[in-house]
């Protein structure tokens, strides 16, 4: 190293003479390099340098390679040397902007580089100048200052500025902005130094905000919601009980995402029956119990909401019989997204917590063709169903017929005497394979269903979910279809109702009410436009219905109106007249709920009359909040001028007892809808 500095100080000591023509020879140069650089032919940047957490560490990493070397402390010392003699030697480059004076550039001729690039650094010293002769390597280094502060004509499209290896892109400005930057590079005293300046930065106009749009291969279950019926001439309202929510679900999963629901997606008795409410339990060995409570309509004062609750029976844990379940899983290439098959490994994982070590596990898996994963295996090894869970991969098309079909065989050989045995059906509803005829894929389900292994649906995704199929599957399996968006909702269905979902205490439940005309001249039945029934299908034991599980509520809600009332839709009838006892007067309606135990064939009928005289609670008031929810989202035509705001402020004031947060949501997605559609 002594060498080196005596190499130093003699440079230093030998500093040539001021030359009057240097700077012009240093811009004459530095033009030649610009010209010469614009053709560079330099090897393409490693890929070791992009994408990389660790990229920025490499440059540095090369470098420190290359400074600790023999040679290169040699050359970098020399370099050092010669860049102080150049100091000395030149002036100082102006890189003052216009509008400041800045002596004239002598012998210099005023012109500008149509374009403005700072050259590429390269391991090769500045301009490839290393080696350069010590008035050679000055000329560059002045002429690489220059270059940077040239005036900068606009391009048209972008301005490129380099900067070491990278480029920068900058969009074009408006050609006022544009205009604006010449101008002011034009004013600078003649002779001046114009700086490199960039087009003033402005913020374009943001566009209208679309909203995020969903695959059009979605297909819901849902029909045209109930008209208001004359009592009169139609008296007698029957439907089958759901208990399903996967509606609920599918409506906040689509508001989360930034976008309203269709009405199609909107089933309300499926939103109503999301929540859980303080019902009154049964009593002693009976299945189910009433409650019924009349109020005022929220958004019409002309009419009352009558609100019937069903709740049934939830024994102990410990009297549960075993389980036989078979997890049917689609693994085809639709589930390969977070929110489909690994969501649906990780909600499955969930609910072996609550299974007994005397339950059996078992999983069928579906793709191009379905497999067995797991032969039946006891709940109590959990770690070998684990493994089989985390193992699933997705891939190929949907054979979804021949999965169910494997999956029923599967169950047949777990059954045994005293034992539920189900199937778990987990799909985005995609079915694409195998299924040409849907109706007879129900058909084949309803058959099954009748040697005691009932089907249930689990959703999961969006873009081709197919929830009319899914519904159409767990109605004809005796089973109930719920969609899960979020971990949180797996729980909910598979931990915290897990009980009610997997064990029946009822099959077909079906709900029949006698409105009294002398006391209702009109009525409407809020939901379950999907689970009607014809008045005869409700004494007809061959009928199918829903299936109620252990511990399950059901919630239905009427808008009825009395005779003579201003809110009255339709004319009375110029030729009937309804004829009312006085016993009947003093009722609003009769209620019949009928159904059979698990596995029997004759059903048992309970009746219970309406007096109008039963209170509302929280509880029905929350749920006509809900009610009135998803009529806002379905664009209904019988909520007058009741909005956004009255359905938040009800569902407000009556959310009651609220201990996993439920209808904190509901609130929230109220809200959350009423920005949307403002």
């Amino acid at each position: 190293m002594t060498d080196d500095l005596d190499d130093l100080r003699k440079l230093l000591q030998a500093a040539p003479a001021r030359d009057a023509g240097a700077k012009a020879r240093a811009i004459a140069l530095a033009m030649e390099n610009y010209d010469r650089l614009q053709g560079s032919t330099d090897a393409p940047r490693s890929s070791e340098d992009r994408q990389s957490p660790a990229a920025p560490l490499n440059g540095v990493r090369r470098m420190l390679n290359f400074l600790t070397s023999r040679p290169a402390l040699a050359v970098s010392t020399s370099a050092a040397a010669l860049l102080v003699g150049v100091m000395v030697i030149l002036p100082t480059a102006d890189l003052r902007l216009p509008g400041r004076a800045s002596p004239p550039l002598a012998d210099a001729p005023q012109t500008a580089s149509p374009k403005a690039t700072v050259p590429e650094a390269t391991d090769t010293g500045l301009a490839g100048t290393t080696g350069a002769a010590p008035a050679e390597l000055a000329r560059a280094v002045e002429a690489d200052s220059l270059s940077s502060v040239a005036e900068a004509e606009p391009m048209a499209d972008a301005e490129v500025v380099g900067l070491a290896e990278e480029s920068i892109v900058l969009p074009a400005a408006p050609a006022s902005n544009l205009g604006d930057a010449r101008t002011r590079m034009e004013a600078a005293p003649e002779g001046g130094t114009l700086g490199y300046l960039l087009p003033e930065a402005t913020i374009a106009a943001t566009p209208d905000l679309a909203q995020p749009q969903l695959e059009d291969t979605e297909a819901y279950a849902n029909a045209p919601a109930n008209p208001v019926k004359v009592t009169a001439e139609e008296p007698v309202s029957t439907f089958s009980i759901d208990v399903d929510t996967a509606s609920w679900a599918v409506i906040r999963s689509t508001l989360n995402m930034g976008v309203l629901p269709t009405p199609d997606q909107v089933r309300i008795e499926e939103m109503v029956n999301y929540f859980p409410y303080a019902y009154a339990a049964p009593e002693g060995e009976a299945a189910f119990a009433s409650t019924i409570s009349v109020m005022p309509t929220p958004w019409n004062p002309g009419t009352r909401l009558v609100t019937i609750g069903i709740q049934g029976a939830m024994p102990e844990v410990s009297a549960r019989p075993p389980l036989n379940l078979v997890f049917l899983i689609d693994t085809s290439g639709s589930m390969e997204d977070a929110s489909k098959l690994p969501l649906l490994k990780q909600s499955l994982s969930l609910m072996l917590s609550e299974l007994r070590p005397e339950d059996q596990v078992s999983i069928v898996t579906y793709a191009g063709s379905a497999g067995l994963v797991l032969p039946p295996t006891a709940a109590k090894d959990r770690a070998v169903i684990l493994s089989s869970l985390d193992n699933l991969m997705a891939g190929g098309s949907t054979a979804g017929a021949e999965g169910l079909e494997l999956a029923y065989q599967v169950a047949e050989g777990m059954k045994a005497e005293g034992e539920v045995t189900r199937i778990l059906l987990a799909t985005d509803g995609d079915f694409n394979v195998g299924v040409s005829d849907p109706e007879g894929l129900e058909a084949y389900v309803a058959k099954q269903r009748e040697t005691g292994t009932y089907l249930s649906i689990l959703g999961f995704g969006r873009g081709n979910l197919d929830d009319a199929v899914m519904q159409s599957l767990a109605q004809n399996g005796n089973g109930t279809a719920a969609y899960i968006d979020t971990l949180s909702e797996a729980r909910k269905v598979l931990v915290d109702q897990l009980t009610g979902a997997l064990f029946p205490i009822a099959d077909d439940v079906k709900i029949q009410v006698e409105w009294n005309p002398a006391a209702v001249a009109e009525y409407r039945l809020i939901g379950y436009e999907t689970r009607a029934l014809r008045r005869e299908d409700f004494n007809n034991d061959a009928v199918d219905a829903g299936e109620i599980g252990a511990g399950t509520q059901v919630t239905a809600i009427y808008e009825v109106t009395a005779p003579g009332s201003d809110a009255l839709l339709n004319d009375p009838l110029r030729y009937g007249s309804a004829a009312a006892t006085e016993t009947a007067a003093a009722e609003l309606g009769f209620l019949r709920l009928r159904w059979k135990a698990p596995g029997e064939d004759t059903s048992t009928l309970v009746e219970t009359p309406i007096t109008g005289t039963e209170s509302a609670t929280d509880e029905t008031r929350f749920a006509a909040a809900v009610a009135g929810f998803g009529q806002l989202l379905q664009g209904s035509v019988y909520l007058n001028d009741w909005g956004w705001d009255q359905a938040i402020a009800l569902a407000v004031a009556s959310r009651g007892e609220d201990a996993f947060g439920y209808r904190a949501e509901a609130v929230n997605l109220m809200r959350l809808a009423q920005s949307l559609a403002n």
